[in-house]
């Protein structure tokens, strides 16, 4: 909100992530945070990277994919 009647801003999520694609993401993490003092120092911890290349490739990630999983009963 700037202040003046009539200057309220707004972005729609394809807008966002058109400039930023990592921060519609960033935005619903910290929607599902708790609002208070933690809810900066969890979003500390938080790291996103686009595409398929990050400096932690030494820690051996792999990909899940949800659609092939077992239902557990």
């Amino acid at each position: 909100y700037t202040g003046y009647p009539g200057g309220q801003r707004f972005a729609t999520p394809l807008v966002v992530l058109t400039k930023k694609p990592g921060e519609v993401l960033r935005m619903a993490v910290k929607g599902m945070l708790p609002k208070n003092k933690l809810q900066k120092e969890f979003l500390k911890n938080l790291m996103l990277f686009s595409g398929t290349e990050h400096p932690h490739a030494a820690q051996n990630p792999r990909a899940v994919d949800l659609n092939d999983r077992k239902k557990s009963a």
